[in-house]
């Protein structure tokens, strides 16, 4: 019967220690080696769109310590190719270079990496070009205000259009596009959101000038007021003297508590069309408010209509 030999503890620590050692001394030097980065394209022009046919990594070498290439196999974040300066080939076919980018490209490596040589020159794809057209946006709001709250001022879409480009027979025939739905619940308070575009359904090949917009809101507290106004008779035949009952119409309106103290009768102006009256055969004047302040919400007036007689 055959006895097991033990490996001594100390020979084992001996050999992890010594594979350590060799580890960090052969992971300090330095190396030049090729290494494969995924890339992705910006700052393509608003009118165009790079087809699924271009090349999706880079071959560059590198100069650094084996610590850096190690963490750049276990970390490879995409590298960034400008495709401002598209060069044409024919018809929809491109290109772009890269040499021009080298020092972009070294400044989106991590520290302590150079980059020695790009294998690549030349990029090459197919560009589809698309119509461009400045839509206005339409802001898609679901408000509920607290009690005596309201807007002080329209609603503020910043920006309030932006370029699309897509398809020349969808771009076309479209005047606006619509922004994702807003809720908000018990408002009192002035509001700013942040919202998407909404994308149509059933259209490829869109791109938006800005994805993101800004929707805000002015809320106050609204008040009632009422003035008593003196309205004027217009349109009255020369010798001919009408008389009613009532020199003033009472106007009743809503507004914000911050403009309340700005109003005053002078505020209003009331007229009736004696003219109007008799040419659709009424026995009575229709008070119309021929101006109002531009900060007041609502109004109503009384009496809408107003008894006279001929004094000849």
């Amino acid at each position: 019967m055959k006895l097991k030999r033990k490996v001594p503890k100390t020979f084992v620590s001996f050999l992890l220690a010594s594979i350590l050692i060799w580890l960090l001394i052969t992971l300090s030097k330095e190396y030049t080696v090729s290494v494969n980065f995924p890339i992705s394209y910006v700052q393509i022009a608003q009118n165009k769109l790079l087809q699924d046919s271009f090349t999706k990594e880079l071959e560059i070498v590198l100069k650094a310590t084996g610590f850096k290439i190690l963490k750049t196999r276990f970390n490879t974040k995409k590298i960034e190719i400008s495709a401002s300066r598209l060069l044409k080939k024919k018809k929809t076919r491109y290109y772009v270079l890269i040499k021009p980018q080298k020092q972009q490209i070294q400044k989106q490596l991590p520290s302590g990496i150079i980059l020695q040589d790009i294998i690549a020159d030349t990029l090459f794809f197919n560009v589809e070009s698309l119509a461009t057209k400045k839509l206005a946006l339409k802001p898609n709001l679901k408000l509920q205000y607290h009690v005596g709250y309201d807007l002080s001022e329209k609603i503020r879409v910043e920006p309030d259009s932006i370029f699309v480009s897509g398809p020349e027979n969808y771009i076309s025939s479209v005047t606006s596009i619509d922004l994702m739905q807003i809720s908000l619940e018990d408002i009192k308070m002035d509001f700013t959101q942040k919202v998407s575009v909404q994308i149509p359904t059933g259209i490829k090949n869109l791109k938006f000038e800005a994805q993101e917009i800004t929707i805000s809101g002015k809320i106050e507290k609204f008040t009632e007021g009422i003035f008593e106004v003196q309205y004027k008779i217009i349109n009255v035949p020369k010798g001919l003297v009408i008389n009613t009952l009532s020199k003033k119409i009472q106007v009743t309106f809503i507004v914000g508590l911050s403009n309340f103290n700005k109003l005053s009768e002078n505020s209003f102006q009331i007229v009736c069309d004696y003219a109007a009256s008799k040419e659709s055969n009424l026995g009575y004047l229709i008070p119309k408010l021929l101006h109002k302040p531009s900060e007041i919400k609502s109004y109503k007036m009384v009496p809408n209509k107003i008894d006279f007689l001929i004094q000849n």
